[in-house]
């Protein structure tokens, strides 16, 4: 999952959207899937991201992203199918353990949604430069400009913080620490420990790079200190109308 955020360059159709477009395409095809309560539109939802990714050169990143994401999401699901109680019972189990009809059906809508509002956001940062994306949060959405900086810096440290822990495992594992083990509670409290050293030097990385930005006039940075412009084009106009076509079929099915 290294690098799961990270821009793919490229000459797509998704690619040549307006950021703000993207923004919103992304936005919508997560709320749709709490609109619908069908879990055939959810499921569509999760087919119609996957080729847009295939469409935009990034289908084997979102399908990895899918592959993690259900395999969090059978916990899940176990844990929301035992909880509720409410409806026909369809199995029981020992312990009073039921298996009631609704609870099937909200288990799988709550994992199918899950799944579909989590991927549209990893593949508009697939197909967008961070750059454009603060930029167009600034001009266009009038978002001051420090707090769209804190937005992307946050999402820009997801994969180096990833990366910092995966060179302290990979040091850990070198002198003989086992975090390869089944055993979920051993594995985490191996983990743990390491979170020290991965918090000490996120701190001092955060702190050269907030001494970094003062230097080069972070405060001094306005609304028209942009010089590049992102205009809306008919590719734009196309894919805002069929945002609105997707949640008006939302609200009716």
């Amino acid at each position: 999952m290294s690098g799961f955020l990270d821009y793919v360059p490229g000459d797509s159709f998704l690619h040549r959207l307006n950021p703000l477009t993207k923004l919103m395409l992304s936005l919508v095809l997560c709320v749709t899937c709490f609109i619908s309560d069908l879990h055939f539109y959810v499921i569509g939802v999760i087919a119609l991201n996957l080729l847009l990714a295939a469409s935009a050169g990034v289908f084997d990143r979102s399908f990895r992203i899918l592959k993690a994401l259900i395999k969090f999401s059978i916990v899940l699901f176990i844990l929301q199918i035992l909880f509720v109680r409410d409806g026909n019972v369809l199995f029981s189990l020992p312990l009073n353990i039921v298996i009631t009809d609704k609870g099937l059906s909200f288990s799988m809508l709550f994992v199918l949604r899950l799944l579909a509002a989590t991927l549209p956001l990893a593949l508009m940062l697939s197909v967008t430069q961070m750059n454009d994306l603060s930029n167009v949060l600034v001009e266009q959405l009038r978002i001051p400009y420090k707090y769209a900086f804190s937005l992307m810096t946050a999402i820009r440290f997801i994969p180096i913080f990833t990366n910092e822990m995966a060179g302290i495992m990979e040091a850990q594992t070198a002198r003989g620490v086992e975090f390869d083990t089944r055993n979920f509670f051993k594995k985490l409290r191996l983990i743990l420990p390491i979170c020290v050293p991965l918090l000490i030097s996120s701190v001092k990385r955060i702190e050269g790079g907030a001494i970094s930005v003062e230097l080069r006039g972070f405060n001094c940075r306005k609304k028209g200190s942009g010089y590049k412009r992102y205009s809306i084009k008919g590719c734009d106009l196309i894919t805002m109308g069929t945002s609105v076509l997707l949640v008006v079929m939302a609200v009716i099915l």
